[in-house]
């Protein structure tokens, strides 16, 4: 999720977002509920996913929902996916209302929900392994690792980051509201279980542990 400043878009883009992006002081009631905002506010909980702050934001989502995602909606089915989904990014809307209830800025993208993806893969198949690039200096060299290795570190480095915007603006830095991925990390974690089918989660794991061995 990204809290998005309307500077320099048109009047119709900057009324939409700030209309059904996440505002966290609207729900903490300390500020008023902008005019436009749909009736009951909580619909801006959904909308917000569903919303990007241009085509890189929805890209980097996207490779981060095809690279996980597939293989724990399989470990499912559709319609338990799109519950688990949705209540991750709710997850992550909470976190981010309780931890900027000052702010303003709304918050779009389905960054938080993608979160919760990454914990229930984390969980089910953490000893996957995933292709993916290492930087070295001004070059980068493809590697497969174990998927709790990137997973983890990409955690870490979300909740360092947003312990260290602690006390800014709407609890983000750099333009991302870490907790927010936070939340629905851990959301993602909780919830995993509780939605898998087991016979499909042993099929994947020997699947993975094929592919491995190959």
């Amino acid at each position: 999720m990204i809290p998005y400043a309307a500077s320099g878009t048109d009047d119709a883009e900057a009324s939409l977002v700030q209309n059904y992006g996440l505002v966290p002081c609207e729900y903490t009631t300390h500020c008023a509920i902008v005019a436009g905002a749909p009736i009951p506010l909580w619909i801006t909980l959904f909308t917000s996913m569903f919303l990007h702050g241009g085509w890189s934001h929805i890209l980097g989502n996207m490779v981060y929902l095809f690279v996980f995602g597939n293989h724990v909606e399989r470990s499912m089915g559709h319609l338990r996916y799109l519950a688990f989904y949705l209540l991750c990014g709710l997850g992550s809307n909470a976190l981010e209302i309780a931890t900027a209830v000052d702010s303003s800025l709304p918050g779009l993208g389905a960054s938080g929900a993608i979160a919760g993806v990454l914990g229930g893969f984390l969980v089910l198949y953490p000893t996957s392994r995933i292709g993916t690039l290492i930087p070295l200096g001004f070059l980068v060299f493809p590697a497969r690792i174990h998927a709790w290795v990137f997973i983890a570190f990409w955690f870490v480095l979300q909740l360092f980051s947003g312990i260290a915007s602690v006390g800014g603006d709407a609890a983000t830095a750099g333009g991302v509201a870490y907790w927010a991925h936070v939340g629905g990390f851990l959301a993602g974690v909780l919830l995993i279980r509780p939605f898998t089918l087991s016979d499909r989660v042993r099929q994947l794991k020997n699947y993975h542990t094929r592919f491995a061995q190959s």
